[in-house]
């Protein structure tokens, strides 16, 4: 098993999000009492805003499963290749 946690719900991300965005209590504070860490909190924030305002230092949601469903389909592609060229040998 991974040493990585599971994933937080989409819902609970954007709700995380919108009280940063608020400012009524630090980030530092808003991640603790929900469970994360800051840095955690920092990137759904900046997440979000490539999401909704478009980055060109970072991907949105949209092109990062875009670019995962290219990678895919290359390897894909790759092996059918590789076995064509074993095949024909």
């Amino acid at each position: 098993m991974s040493g990585m946690p599971a994933p937080h719900p989409a819902e609970f991300r954007q709700r995380a999000v919108e009280l940063a965005r608020q400012g009524d209590k630090p980030v530092a504070q808003i991640a603790k009492e929900l469970g994360i860490s800051e840095s955690c909190l920092r990137n759904w924030m900046a997440q979000a805003d490539a999401d909704e305002k478009g980055s060109a230092a970072r991907l949105s949601t949209t092109e990062k499963k875009e670019l995962a469903e290219l990678r895919k389909r290359n390897r894909q592609l790759e092996s059918v290749i590789q076995a064509g060229l074993i095949t024909s040998k």
